[in-house]
């Protein structure tokens, strides 16, 4: 794995403007898990900062009027005549201000994060044993996410330079996430926040790679610079605001904690036959 030039432009290049960022790299097919998410080929992937007490709930036109607005094309309002109009590329949205967003690069992966840790969502190991799922014990707000990003949000965009098979595309997904976990639970004792979200791209045509895991040279990069991107960002933006990392649950504005323990079970052994062997 060859680190590139430090004085170079990173493959997936990055501009803030007016409370949006945009990576580009033309051609790329992206994976997103945040609103209106999936596969998508398009140049170029954002995330979008929303202002304290945003409650805008028509998405498709809020992103539309922030890309015109930061003069990113893309827009549907920047399209005119009666052709139809292309959907924007992967678009996150965010707490975070994008002064905050930091970008990491090593081989063929590039990296940006912004992170903040207002809703985080805890994951204890040893949940109380009479606990059941209570969904009206749960904020809305904060179980789904409905009414948008609150003002944390750890939002990932990753890009590769080579080709990945679709199965390790969706794989680098879960790579990021889990760096994104590590990094958060070693520097503020959360996983994430209630609202995160991961955008993955890769280049079609480059160097073909049928897998992404964590003992390959892009899944490597990909954790080491999804672990300082995030690490970076998490550290601008509690150096800049008045707002400290939350103690717990309890002391953030929003959040949640997983405490209900789920039934855990055996799966049914069957022999050659077909019948089940409840002595196995």
């Amino acid at each position: 794995m060859t680190e590139p030039d430090p004085d170079s432009d990173p493959a997936y290049g990055a501009v803030r403007r007016a409370g949006v960022l945009r990576v580009s790299r033309p051609g790329t097919e992206w994976l997103s898990t945040g609103w209106n998410g999936g596969r998508r080929t398009a140049d170029c992937a954002y995330n979008v900062s929303v202002p304290e007490g945003w409650e805008r709930t028509d998405l498709a036109a809020y992103v539309d009027e922030r890309l015109e607005r930061a003069g990113f094309a893309g827009g549907e309002a920047e399209l005119p005549g009666p052709e139809p109009k292309p959907k924007p590329g992967p678009t996150l949205l965010t707490g975070v201000e994008q002064a905050d967003a930091r970008g990491a690069r090593y081989g063929s992966v590039t990296a940006y994060a912004t992170a903040g840790i207002s809703n985080p969502a805890a994951l204890p190991m040893d949940p109380l044993p009479d606990n059941r799922p209570d969904d009206s014990s749960t904020d809305e707000r904060t179980r789904d996410g409905s009414s948008g990003p609150a003002r944390g949000t750890v939002n990932v965009i990753v890009g590769t330079t080579r080709a990945l098979a679709p199965g390790a595309l969706a794989n680098l997904v879960a790579v990021a996430a889990e760096a994104k976990a590590a990094t958060l639970l070693a520097a503020t004792g959360f996983p994430g926040t209630t609202t995160d979200a991961i955008v993955a791209g890769h280049d079609p045509t480059g160097e073909r790679l049928e897998f992404s895991g964590s003992g390959t040279d892009v899944g490597a990069a990909t954790r080491a610079c999804v672990r300082e991107a995030v690490r970076a960002s998490l550290r601008a933006h509690y150096e800049d605001c008045d707002a400290e990392l939350p103690d717990s649950v309890s002391d953030a504005t929003y959040g949640v904690s997983t405490d209900v323990r789920a039934d855990v079970f055996r799966p049914a052994l069957e022999d050659e036959s077909g019948a089940p062997d409840s002595q196995r």
